[in-house]
């Protein structure tokens, strides 16, 4: 297998993160989304991340085997209406508590620990930033992805919001978890 690891992104990596963010939402999230956001997102969602990998408070991270890109996810301060409970209050530790807004391997490449990977680096700078817990939202039907933040020691908190797609109404639970993950294997 050839060399896999993580880096922090760069501009020239934004067609590509869209390229598979399209791929996996059309694999993997159709039916949950509706085509009328996957076409949206076939038109927006370069410039997006263009946007997100220039924003100073969030990094977003590639996962790469040899020469290819094979996944991605973004990590920074979880915002306050994030980290906030239902009748948004928030927590003692809402400063400390940094947000993996997502993290997705395309189909192809699943299962050879890039997820794993990916979560890691980005763990490691959220703790660099001083945060000690994580959150992020997942679709509730998403059995794949509740089960690789279970496999991380992530449990869902109790919160959950409910998203409207235009077409489809998409119901997520907010994970939480410690920032001191290691990788196994």
């Amino acid at each position: 297998m050839p060399e896999a690891a993580v880096r922090a992104a760069v501009p020239e990596d934004a067609p590509e993160i869209a390229r598979i963010q399209l791929v996996t939402w059309r694999t993997a999230y159709a039916d949950l989304l509706g085509e009328q956001a996957l076409a949206e997102l076939e038109t927006t969602a370069e410039q997006q991340w263009a946007e997100a990998i220039a924003h100073p408070a969030t990094t977003v991270y590639v996962a790469t085997e040899g020469v290819h890109t094979v996944g991605f996810c973004v990590a920074g301060p979880a915002p306050e209406e994030e980290v906030a409970s239902a009748s948004g209050e928030l927590p003692e530790d809402a400063g400390r508590t940094g947000l993996i807004a997502t993290i997705l391997v395309e189909p192809r490449w699943g299962r050879r620990g890039h997820g794993g990977r990916l979560l890691h680096s980005a763990a490691q700078g959220l703790r660099r930033q001083q945060k000690d817990r994580g959150i992020s939202w997942v679709a509730e039907s998403d059995s794949a992805s509740l089960s690789f933040f279970r496999r991380a020691g992530w449990r869902p908190d109790g919160t959950v919001r409910t998203l409207d797609t235009g077409e489809r109404r998409l119901r997520e639970v907010r994970l939480t978890g410690q920032l001191d993950i290691e990788l196994v294997g």
